[in-house]
């Protein structure tokens, strides 16, 4: 009887003992982890939240990636037991998903572009394991339609620069009457634009004395340029007494 009972008692011990092996990751885990996980399209991790877990945290870290031609590996993976976690994870923009594994994995939405993994548990080690590719037509768009609007803004400016050297081509060459009325400078001499901007000026004919007077210029030069003027089809004049009274002929 006392080795029986001696035999039970050590039995009992020993189901103790291989229980609490069985269950020491459970006693014994006693990290927790509420954390937002986010990469760029560099590859570059950053982890933030709650946690107790020492080594977790991480601000700006490339360790969690690796890239092989077009594709990214992330591998977040602490092999301690957590009895609690609860994780958010944003990938780039333009990403796609080709594989996951992760612990507690819930689910996965898309937000503002972005594709969002949300995953929860406790009581096992935390591990996240994500393969993607970025579409870089959807990266490049923003750029592509700034650089779009630049060029359709410089091609205006182009073209209204081109318009104002035409306008002021034009008024150099010409000048107008009563907005009505155009008269070519072209091929003019200097004193005889002076001539004819001045009876444009004033909107009234002139006497030859006149223009002498508010050209400062000599009775020869007005008469020989008058002259000039008039074969040329611009001005009239007309003899009133010994005064030649000169007008703007119109074209």
């Amino acid at each position: 009887m006392r080795k029986s009972r001696n035999l039970h008692q050590l039995l009992v011990v020993l189901f103790v003992f291989v229980f609490f092996i069985l269950n020491l990751p459970s006693v014994c885990s006693d990290y927790y982890a509420d954390i937002d996980i986010r990469v760029d399209d560099s590859g570059v991790v950053s982890i933030n939240g709650k946690t107790n877990h020492p080594d977790l945290l991480v601000e700006k870290s490339e360790l969690y990636t690796f890239k092989k031609q077009s594709y990214w590996l992330l591998n977040i993976t602490k092999n301690e037991v957590f009895s609690d976690y609860i994780y958010t994870l944003t990938l780039p923009q333009g990403s796609t998903i080709n594989y996951i594994k992760s612990s507690g994995f819930r689910g996965i939405k898309e937000e503002s572009g972005n594709l969002i993994i949300t995953g929860s548990g406790g009581n096992e080690s935390l591990s996240i394991v994500v393969q993607y590719q970025i579409n870089k037509s959807s990266l490049d768009f923003n750029i592509l339609l700034i650089l779009g609007m630049l060029m359709l803004i410089l091609v205006i400016l182009l073209f209204f620069t081109i318009n104002q050297n035409k306008r002021k081509k034009l008024v150099g060459s010409n000048e107008k009457l009563d907005n009505d009325v155009e008269y070519s400078f072209r091929g003019l001499t200097d004193r005889q634009k002076q001539i004819m901007e001045l009876l444009i000026e004033t909107k009234r004919p002139l006497t030859q004395v006149e223009i002498e007077k508010e050209l400062d210029i000599p009775k020869a030069a007005v008469s020989r340029n008058v002259h000039s003027l008039e074969i040329k089809g611009l001005i009239e004049i007309e003899k009133i007494g010994m005064s030649n009274l000169i007008r703007l002929k119109k074209p």
